[in-house]
């Protein structure tokens, strides 16, 4: 009887500890339809959104929705609704959550060794294992710096998301200046087209001239269609950038108030750009991190040459009799001191280096490529400027001066306009290939150099309190 109440109150005693932590099993269901809903539901004016753009910004939002979107205001509506962060952000946790397994303390053993048949035997063991040389401390070291190397990496996919906001909003503002120009064209082009009529009616010139002008126009008139199906996409293409649907762009406004006056090559010394490129870029930082991981590894895999022990009472009822004990246990390291882990993280040592130097190099290459691309596509676009403004324009400003004073016909101002048309067309494009190159510059360094605030760490949105997007556990 004494015995079988001695195990009846040590497995009450195990249940209870065992069930005072433990975690029940919460299934997560994801449903096609009901996710499906949900993206194409979601809205610029979403009130969580607000809320996650009044603490990024630092003040309220008034009114809601904003009446214009910056690349600013998008970038931050991105982050909210991006899943690719969402994900970025669930490795990152995994690896936060190594750091508690790799803190965890062994649990101790207890084993019961119960009297077959007689009931007068019972053995009772209770050993503590205990770890030596600091194998706790290193693991922990090495799940700290890959939980760094992870949260660089969700930084990374912020950037990322930023990056293609950029080009998406670019090729958008873009699109719908190219649809205003070639409109403009269009009323030049028809113009041109009355005026010569006017002249084929009176006999002053000869029909061939009129109806190249009416190619022309036509010509004009099939850009402009095809200018309306570009602007089509690169809405498409933006609200895919931004994770949500193209119906919650319409009705919305954009600015882009220092499109038209990128960084000028002075204040980006070559300097800078690297010394940003170097220090900022979240792939030489998670390197680092990867590299330090690779080092507590090797101290970790070095610590094992030392063995562990297990150290436990113990207690024997033997016919009526009872004998306590205090046990050791201990594995002998006379086969293997742990010599091939010991090589292996050497080796991952050495490779984990040899990254770091390569990224570090790959970064100061890129940073020098990007700012030589966007120099030369600066000095493009400042001599594109520079002839519109002083020499088109002025003969634009002549030439009207000229018809109303008589002196010259409106023929001659129409063919002029229409220069001056192919010169804004012409700057278009240079502005174009400058906000390109300077948008390769900025992933170089990762970091915007147009005077936009930093991207905000996307370790302070939200987290998330559903499983995939909308589907609650």
């Amino acid at each position: 009887m004494s015995r079988r109440k001695t195990l009846i109150l040590l497995l009450l005693t195990i249940q209870a500890l065992s069930g005072c932590a433990t975690r029940r099993y919460q299934p997560a269901p994801i449903s096609p339809a009901q996710t499906a809903s949900r993206l194409q539901g979601r809205s610029l004016e979403d009130p969580g959104l607000r809320e996650f753009l009044e603490k990024n910004i630092g003040h309220p939002l008034s009114p809601w929705p904003p009446q214009s979107w910056d690349l600013s205001t998008l970038t931050l509506a991105a982050l909210y609704f991006s899943p690719e962060l969402e994900m970025a952000r669930a490795r990152s946790e995994a690896a936060e959550a190594g750091v508690i397994t790799a803190g965890a303390h062994p649990n101790p053993i207890l084993s019961v060794q119960p009297g077959v048949p007689s009931p007068y035997l019972l053995s009772l063991d209770l050993d503590f294992p205990v770890e030596t040389a600091g194998k706790r401390r290193y693991r922990i070291e090495r799940a700290k710096q890959q939980t760094a190397a992870a949260r660089f990496d969700l930084a990374n996919a912020a950037w990322k998301v930023r990056s293609q906001v950029r080009r998406a909003f670019l090729d958008h503002i873009v699109a719908a200046r190219e649809l205003e120009l070639l409109r403009n064209e269009e009323r030049l082009q028809s113009r041109r087209v009355s005026l010569l009529t006017q002249r084929l009616v009176v006999g002053e010139i000869a029909r061939p001239e009129v109806d190249s002008a009416r190619v022309n126009a036509s010509n004009v008139r099939l850009a402009i269609r095809i200018a309306e199906g570009h602007v089509s996409e690169t809405e498409t293409m933006l609200a895919a950038a931004i994770s949500v649907p193209v119906p919650a762009l319409e009705g919305a406004e954009f600015s882009w108030p220092d499109l038209d006056h990128p960084p000028s090559a002075e204040s980006l010394s070559p300097q800078r750009v690297q010394r940003e490129a170097v220090l900022n870029r979240l792939d030489v930082r998670q390197s680092l991190a990867q590299y330090e991981a690779a080092e507590a590894d090797l101290r970790l895999e070095i610590a094992k040459q030392y063995p562990d022990f297990q150290l436990g009472p113990g207690y024997t009822f033997e016919e009526r009799h009872n004998f306590f004990t205090l046990g050791f246990a201990v594995i002998l390291p006379v086969r293997n001191r742990n010599q091939g882990p010991i090589a292996e993280a050497e080796a991952w040592r050495k490779e984990a280096a040899g990254r770091f130097l390569a990224t570090q190099a790959r970064v100061i290459a890129e940073s020098e490529n990007a700012l030589a691309s966007y120099r030369a596509a600066l000095a493009e676009l400042n001599e594109a400027a520079g002839s519109l403004s002083k020499l088109h324009r002025p003969r634009e400003q002549m030439a009207r001066v000229s018809v109303a004073a008589g002196e010259s016909d409106p023929l001659t101002f129409a063919d002029v306009q229409l220069q001056g048309a192919a010169a804004a067309h012409a700057k278009l494009s240079a502005l174009v290939r400058a906000q390109i190159a300077l948008g390769a510059l900025e992933d170089a360094a990762q970091r915007p150099l147009d005077g936009e605030g930093p991207v905000p760490q996307p370790v302070q949105l939200p987290p998330s309190k559903e499983g995939p997007k909308g589907v609650k556990p």
